[in-house]
């Protein structure tokens, strides 16, 4: 695995907004605090794939947490459908997509789930392996994973 800067951990952080999702919402529930749109040109929208690349990055993810010892607990059992739509949908939002995510504020949801930083950080690596496989250029990695990063403080519910 390639070295990872100071300032792309920190940027990593926002990634256990994942099992926001595994909590079931309506699709009507107003719309969320997320990430800011980081692009607006298309370009980093177009280096994720587009929506067809979101889903397969999605499908992927969801694969390889499943996998990890470290996350398989917090997915097992909850809707992955479910999971893997809202993230095409932040993720869509955040890359300059035109979606609008729809979903539940990442402190509710996280807040009954212990999510520890260890927790956290191990989604953020498989994150990482999931856009590898998907070469995913590591630059637009870096600017997604910063914008998730501020959702880290709600995300994290445990010491």
């Amino acid at each position: 695995m390639k070295s990872v800067s100071l300032g792309v951990m920190a940027g990593m952080l926002l990634f256990c907004s994942v099992p926001a999702f595994a909590q079931t919402h309506p699709a009507s529930a107003p719309s969320a605090a997320t990430a800011p749109v980081i692009s607006s040109d298309g370009k980093l929208y177009a280096d994720f794939g587009g929506h067809d690349g979101l889903v397969a990055l999605m499908d992927d993810f969801m694969v390889i947490l499943l996998a990890d010892p470290r996350t398989k607990d917090f997915f097992v059992a909850v809707d992955q459908t479910r999971v893997k739509v809202e993230l095409v949908s932040q993720f869509c939002q955040i890359l300059g997509g035109g979606c609008t995510y729809t979903g539940k504020d990442m402190k509710t949801v996280h807040a009954k789930l212990g999510v520890h930083q260890a927790d956290f950080l191990a989604l953020v690596e498989d994150l990482q392996i999931a856009m590898d496989r998907k070469h995913i250029p590591f630059r637009a990695q870096n600017q997604l994973l910063a914008a998730l990063a501020p959702q880290h403080r709600d995300v994290v519910t445990e010491p």
